[in-house]
């Protein structure tokens, strides 16, 4: 059968099937009896699973794959989007309306250069955080161009912006922008802001900054770049094992784009012994607040030994 639909037709899910094939529940509907593998988005229901379609800035529309739980894998719905050329069949792109509809918005393509890439989301019911299958869609003739668009294009060139420290985009809320933030977060704004107020009356010059690596869809966010001192803070508003392994990687990961000359973590007290002997052996300093004065652990002011160094100046210069 010949396909007959019209650019914007507006047709009920369970009739589609019934003309062309294709499992009637789910995102992905690769038919049996047509050559069609019907692909469908609702940006509503799909961002409950993890799952953030759009328009990108390369004319593309991005489309995540199938599977709500675990990394997605390229198996089932997904395999049959990778081998739609090989097995002669064409993705067929609708979209949800009122009135539980959908629309139909034209026949697409993968991208020949980049057909997917791998990003993060939540699983379902804003669960842990997992790697998800995008699909670079890119229309094959005519289509209609409505709907949502993704937050950022994967680039194909490394840059780094300098941001106000005050600016609160952070890299877990554009994996999960539903998600409220945690306790440990909200202490660890908080902290930050006081340690910025301390340096700012200082004479310090801070920045942050965000980093675009190449072919990734979400931005890197750093916390704080002291530029008086070239140095890259993480921030960690708890000092377990946890946090502070998480500080250390960020650290890493950033270090590799910004090479500053000091690294720290900031964290709301001093940490265990051993958490202490890890940061050291990486040249990693630690700084936290007293009632008085701010204090800093640091392996490149100690001899034989980590010492701690007080800060001149209030914990709060107002």
């Amino acid at each position: 059968m010949g396909w007959t639909l019209q650019l914007g037709d507006v047709v009920v899910r369970r009739e589609l099937h019934e003309q062309y094939g294709g499992r009637k529940y789910g995102g992905i509907g690769s038919s049996r009896v047509t050559p069609n593998v019907l692909l469908f988005t609702n940006p509503e229901k799909g961002h409950r699973h993890g799952y953030y379609d759009g328009w990108g800035d390369d004319g593309c529309f991005h489309y995540c794959g199938e599977g709500q739980v675990g990394d997605q894998r390229m198996v089932q719905g997904n395999l049959a989007i990778l081998n739609h050329r090989a097995d002669g069949r064409a993705l067929r792109l609708f979209r949800a309306v009122p009135g539980q509809r959908m629309q139909y918005m034209g026949e697409f393509e993968l991208d020949e250069q980049q057909p997917y890439y791998l990003t993060d989301a939540p699983e379902t019911g804003n669960g842990p955080i997992r790697s998800v299958i995008m699909f670079r869609l890119r229309p094959r003739g005519e289509v209609r161009s409505e709907g949502a668009h993704i937050p950022k294009t994967p680039g194909e060139e490394f840059s780094v912006a300098e941001l106000p420290p005050e600016e609160q985009r952070t890299e877990r809320t554009l994996v999960d922008p539903a998600r409220e933030p945690y306790e440990a977060e909200r202490r660890e704004s908080i902290l930050l802001r006081t340690y910025i107020d301390h340096i700012v009356s200082l004479g310090h010059r801070v920045i942050r900054h965000q980093i675009n690596p190449v072919g990734e869809a979400k931005p890197l966010y750093t916390d704080l770049y002291d530029q008086t001192t070239d140095e890259l803070i993480e921030a960690k508003g708890t000092v377990t094992r946890e946090a502070v392994r998480m500080a250390i990687g960020q650290i890493l990961d950033y270090s590799r784009y910004l090479k500053p000359k000091r690294v720290a973590v900031l964290v709301p007290t001093e940490p265990r012994p051993d958490l202490v002997d890890l940061c050291r052996t990486l040249a990693i300093d630690i700084i936290w607040p007293t009632q008085e004065v701010w204090m800093r652990i640091s392996e490149r002011h100690a001899s034989n030994a980590t010492t701690n160094q007080s800060w001149a100046g209030p914990l709060s210069p107002h």
